[in-house]
């Protein structure tokens, strides 16, 4: 199963650490409001693990922010242009409105894969011991 515990898909669907599972990666659900969207708590609340690896560690995730969204404006461009038959101009607008209300979701989508991609699951005592 894809999103079971113990793989990579678990912890970006549930916005839980990477290396255990259980804390929550972001202290705030899914928000507008820019000074909540990408808080993250500093150390896991259930094994202590530090969030922030390294200085400016998430600065990688800016290049994973810009690659969804790139994704996402020439979908909605093509089902725009092509699939709704809408001019150049109500197009770009279309682009323009979805990456707005993705924005959220991307910048914490972008943050959860980074960290993801350096760190893995360990199972701890109590999960082997069952």
């Amino acid at each position: 199963m894809v999103f079971k515990k113990g793989t990579k898909m678990y912890s970006i669907a549930r916005g839980k650490c990477p290396k255990c599972h259980e804390g929550n990666f972001f202290i705030h659900g899914i928000t507008f409001n820019p000074t909540k969207i990408t808080k993250i708590h500093d150390t896991c609340t259930h094994c202590n693990f530090k969030y922030m690896i390294e200085p400016s560690f998430f600065y990688g995730a800016m290049y994973i922010n810009y690659g969804i969204t790139v994704a996402i404006a020439v979908t909605i461009f093509l089902i725009a242009k092509l699939g709704l038959q809408l001019d150049l101009l109500n197009s770009f607008f279309t682009v323009l409105i979805a990456l707005v209300i993705t924005a959220p979701l991307n910048l914490r989508l972008s943050r959860i894969l980074w960290i993801n991609m350096f760190v893995s699951y360990q199972e701890s005592a109590n999960e082997k011991n069952v």
